[in-house]
């Protein structure tokens, strides 16, 4: 419910979804989930249909999917409810299908530099490098999943769960686990850092004609 501009984090996310031709959405909730409920009813002001999946206590990201186990019928995108996305989620959803996987994770490129001079040495505790606050690039899971409804069975029901838990599960016992690299916008609002500069993106964006839009 934290506002990034004039609307709430979810407000974003669903009209997002929409824009993809995804409207049938289920919300997984714990505390004060009431107050999602009391903001976006049944979704029809948004053009969608929403329904609602109720924990009496955290279950952690996997745990509170398992939660809504019975109302998801069929293949599914998953989406944490903390972040913003853009990209492009039909490439997901083909690459997905293609492959016939159980879940495809979605990862965008990554870019940090650490805070520290990084150092390398030998065996015998020499000193072979010094790398100087190293800029590290790669691969990050930003909380998007296209799964199959079998993925829920890796998870198991009332107690807290993670993703990696349930992903680690489902690798042991063979499902077919893979991931797809996109280009677009993440950016993960878990912090008070995080959400200032979420919103001064859309404030900046807002002075350009609008959010970044997928292309």
């Amino acid at each position: 419910m934290l506002p990034v501009g004039p609307k709430p984090i979810m407000e974003h996310l669903l009209e997002w979804l929409k824009s993809w031709g995804i409207t049938d959405v289920v919300v997984s909730t714990g505390y004060l989930g009431k107050m999602l409920q009391e903001y976006f009813g049944d979704g029809k002001e948004w053009g969608t249909s929403i329904s609602y999946a109720t924990s009496p206590h955290p279950l952690g990201t996997a745990g509170q999917l398992k939660a809504a186990e019975e109302k998801v019928r069929g293949r599914f995108v998953c989406l944490y409810g903390d972040q913003l996305l853009d990209f492009d989620l039909g490439k997901a959803i083909a690459f997905h299908e293609a492959k016939k996987a159980t879940a495809t994770m979605v990862l965008m490129k990554y870019q940090t530099e650490l805070k520290y001079g990084f150092m390398e040495t030998d065996a015998d505790g020499r000193l072979t490098e010094w790398k100087e606050k190293p800029t590290i690039t790669g691969y990050i899971n930003v909380g998007c999943y296209v799964m199959e409804r079998s993925f829920l069975r890796f998870i198991r029901s009332g107690t807290v769960y993670e993703m990696n838990e349930a992903f680690n599960e489902a690798r042991a016992k063979g499902a077919k686990l893979y991931a797809v690299k996109v280009d677009g916008t993440f950016l993960d609002i878990g912090d008070r850092k995080s959400y200032r500069d979420a919103n001064e993106l859309f404030t900046k964006h807002m002075g350009q004609g609008g959010i970044p839009k997928r292309k």
